[in-house]
């Protein structure tokens, strides 16, 4: 249990996009966690509003997002990401996304802001 990793009270940046996605360095994610239950609200760059909820296994992600965009543009998704714990004790996410709304798909990573 000392190992496990949880998410809950953790902040989230966008570090890399494939270029169909919208989330940037600016975007950042505000998590908590319940067991499994994982959900973060999230917002910056080109999101002016999102949600995200799904379930954390300790190492893998399954989540399903929702968001509007600067161009009043709303979009959905679904994503899978291996979570890692980084030497310094921050979260890195490396994610495989889709588009559920509209085409496209593509890979992301997020990290932890500093603790």
């Amino acid at each position: 249990m000392a190992n496990e990793i949880s998410l809950d009270g953790r902040r989230l940046a966008g570090v890399a996009n494939d270029e169909a996605g919208e989330v940037g360095a600016d975007t950042l994610f505000n998590f908590e966690q319940e067991g499994e239950r994982i959900y973060a609200n999230y917002s910056g760059g080109a999101i002016v509003d999102g949600h995200l909820v799904g379930t954390f296994d300790g190492k893998q992600w399954d989540v399903r997002y929702v968001q509007i965009n600067e161009a009043s543009e709303t979009a959905t998704g679904h994503s899978v990401g291996n979570v890692e714990l980084l030497n310094d004790g921050r979260i890195r996410v490396e994610d495989e996304w889709e588009w559920e709304s509209k085409s496209g798909e593509g890979e992301s990573v997020h990290e932890e802001l500093s603790r």
